[in-house]
């Protein structure tokens, strides 16, 4: 009986943590994304942050299948979305596309993050509705890192105007309905 009662306890705990290990999971890969970047291992960067796309669809998910939906969980989210989606996105367009355009392609960068941040606070301080107000970052994120795709065919320009957009988007006041 004692040992029935301590594994039952055990495996609680394992499911009250898994959404927090995935999210962590995407944490690591948005972190290893940076790393790469910076050497300038720009393909395994963008496979980086996909699978830390995976990684925060999956932590939500598991959460609610849970229900261990927590106020932690979500900070510790926003906090990791923030490198996984923010910074490692917009250093990959940088380092692999803006490098030469210094200062503008700096401030894009500056602006992209800020608004990234600022979303992810609206966001975190927002009652629990059925809409995003402008777009996620994950989605930002993503846009951004997808765009590397087309390296060959864009100019630099292009890529400004595109982290700029994305910066706007995220802190648009519009609605977008939850899948």
């Amino acid at each position: 009986m004692f040992l029935l009662e301590r594994l039952d306890n055990t495996i609680k705990k394992a499911k009250a943590q898994a959404a927090n290990v995935l999210t962590l999971l995407n944490l690591s890969f948005g972190i290893l994304a940076i790393i790469f970047t910076t050497h300038g291992h720009y393909n395994i960067s963008l496979t980086l942050i996909f699978l830390a796309a995976l990684s925060d669809r999956f932590d939500g998910m598991v959460a609610r299948r849970f229900d261990i939906v927590s106020d932690f969980g979500k900070q510790l989210d926003s906090l990791c979305d923030l490198v996984s989606f923010g910074i490692a996105p917009s250093l990959l367009i940088y380092q692999s596309m803006l490098n030469g355009s210094s200062t503008s392609g700096a401030v894009a960068v500056i602006l992209y993050i800020l608004c990234a941040a600022i979303r992810l606070a609206k966001f975190n301080v927002q009652e629990n509705t059925s809409y995003f107000f402008g777009i996620p970052i994950t989605l930002a994120g993503i846009l951004l890192t997808f765009s590397y795709l087309f390296a060959n065919s864009l100019s630099s320009v292009a890529y400004l105007y595109i982290m700029v957009i994305l910066a706007i988007l995220m802190i648009s006041p519009f609605k977008l309905k939850k899948v």
